[in-house]
């Protein structure tokens, strides 16, 4: 079952600290989402997931889907929504996308808490 995280959740039991965010969006990656899902992506979500490969092991792999998978997270934040893998939950607990444009390139970008370092390419990290 597929289950819906919205930031500034409900508070913790007394004693208890608030767990961060599973993900958030950047105002910039919320309007590039919107974008995208409002031109050639209609209909679909953009799922996030970890994959294991580049020099220090694993990446973020980013796929449109048409649905939420039965153990997919379901993330609304800054009004868009997207799925996280449940298998790449733990790794992404507190992080933010963000999207980014340069000068000669664009894309959404990761800002991680729980990554320890990073390829020296950026391509891939390890917790």
């Amino acid at each position: 079952m597929s289950q819906t995280i919205e930031t500034g959740s409900a508070s913790p039991k007394p004693g208890r600290r608030a767990l961060p965010p599973l993900m958030k969006l950047s105002d910039a990656a919320a309007a590039r989402l919107a974008a995208l899902y409002a031109g050639g992506q209609q209909g679909k979500l953009l799922k996030i997931s970890v994959g294991t490969k580049g020099c220090s092991g694993l990446s973020y792999d980013m796929d449109f889907v048409d649905a939420a998978g039965p153990t997919d997270e379901v993330v609304t934040d800054n009004g868009q929504t997207v799925l996280v893998d449940r298998k790449a939950s733990l790794f992404l607990i507190g992080t933010e996308m963000d999207y980014k444009v340069e000068k000669l390139s664009a894309g959404f970008t990761f800002v991680n808490p729980n990554e320890k370092g990073r390829c020296g390419c950026g391509e891939s990290f390890y917790v």
